[in-house]
């Protein structure tokens, strides 16, 4: 049997791993014992000898090895990785009555840390985030397909995250054929279109579907009046659709002109009346001050921006970013109307967003009620153990 190579901890560097955490950083390692190879599994001890958990070594990355199991007597092998495939899967089943866009695996949050897997109907889209299951690949696909049945499998490891693993970029099928140009999928009573070689993530929000709801139920409260409803960083119409199929006119802007496109042919796939919509390209922080200007207001505003903080480093500017859009929309949501607002910046956290959104209601000279915390849907689980797998935030706000 070949021997385990060990990673070997410098002393109270063991505590976050007793706590479970799976994460271990280069500057927590006292030695290495062995010369383990990328992705490679390997035991780690404390600086006393105490065996703490299994782990995936990534030589070239600072975040220097994931942990697959903190059960001594786990074997890291094909077996083990199907069935924490399996378990994943077989956790979400049930959600497949609100849709058939699921994310069916969420790293850490169901003990693969580093992929990520989306079925689209019968499409699946993977990503291959760390070094660990990319060493895996193949029985990690097998084990897909025989947990999904889903036979075709297309591969979106082009993240930066690939770089920091010391691995190239993959794109392209993995397993089966080719995907369509463009896949529908369903989302309760509404369908999308979803191109999952150019989109965004995967090629769709899937993590803000139970949000998506929510948006329209706020909107059918409005039935029999008139109602005016702003999608900003609108992508392609996911929200907007929501809102729009309980009655009312949406606005919708974002900076890039083909996500606009798709937008409005999600628009017509759902039957939407044209005059509903409308549509604008352009800079969404000009596009509010401009709206303000022209002495607009809406009783429904949904404000879904990109990452504005790719890591801890850029957190002021991303809270200047984020405080600049929430005010702005605070000042164009008319009394009694609602804010959907939202941060993926996974360096940001709740508390934090919540203290910026505080401080543009303050600057706004409003007043209003925080309704709920929103976050990612119940496909997108948070580990109790890893917080930073809460990347989407969000807060309903209500003006008075």
């Amino acid at each position: 049997m070949k021997a385990v190579a060990e990673l070997v901890l410098k002393p109270g560097k063991e505590r976050s791993l007793l706590r479970r955490h799976p994460w271990i950083y280069d500057t927590a390692i006292g030695r290495v014992k062995g010369s383990p190879a990328a992705g490679e599994t390997v035991a780690v001890r404390g600086h006393d000898g105490r065996w703490l958990a299994w782990a995936a070594y990534s030589p070239t990355s600072t975040l220097r090895a994931r942990c697959w199991s903190f059960a001594e007597a786990d074997g890291i092998d094909d077996s083990w990785l199907a069935a924490r495939v399996h378990e994943a899967v077989a956790r979400r089943a049930h959600l497949a009555a609100a849709s058939d866009a699921l994310r069916l695996v969420f790293g850490e949050a169901d003990g693969l840390p580093g992929l990520v897997v989306d079925r689209y109907a019968d499409q699946l889209v993977v990503q291959f985030q760390a070094a660990g299951v990319e060493a895996h690949r193949q029985s990690l696909l097998d084990a897909l397909v025989a947990a999904t049945g889903c036979a075709d499998v297309f591969d979106r490891s082009d993240s930066a995250g690939r770089t920091r693993e010391g691995l190239a970029p993959a794109f392209g099928v993995a397993r089966g054929a080719e995907p369509p140009a463009r896949i529908a999928i369903r989302e309760h009573a509404r369908r999308s279109w979803v191109d999952v070689r150019a989109g965004h993530k995967t090629g769709y929000y899937i993590d803000q579907r139970d949000n998506r709801e929510l948006s329209s139920g706020l909107a059918a409260r409005a039935r029999g009046r008139p109602f005016a409803a702003l999608n900003c960083f609108c992508y392609t119409g996911g929200f907007s659709v929501a809102m729009a199929a309980a009655g009312g006119e949406v606005l919708s802007i974002d900076s890039s002109a083909e996500a606009l496109a798709l937008a409005r042919e999600n628009w017509r796939l759902n039957g939407l009346p044209d005059a509903a919509g409308h549509w604008q390209a352009a800079n969404v922080f000009e596009a509010l001050r401009s709206l303000r200007a022209a002495g607009r207001s809406f009783d429904l505003i949904v404000l879904d921006p990109p990452k504005f903080a790719a890591s801890h480093h850029h957190v002021e500017r991303a809270a200047r970013a984020y405080k600049d859009i929430n005010l702005s929309a605070l000042r164009l949501l008319a009394p009694g109307g609602c804010l959907l607002t939202f941060s993926c910046s996974g360096a940001i956290g709740v508390e934090l967003f919540q203290k910026i959104v505080a401080g543009a209601v303050i600057d706004a000279g409003v007043e209003a009620q925080m309704l709920r915390r929103l976050a990612a849907g119940e496909d997108h689980p948070l580990r109790m153990t890893h917080p930073e797998g809460e990347y989407l935030k969000g807060l309903l706000l209500q003006r008075l």
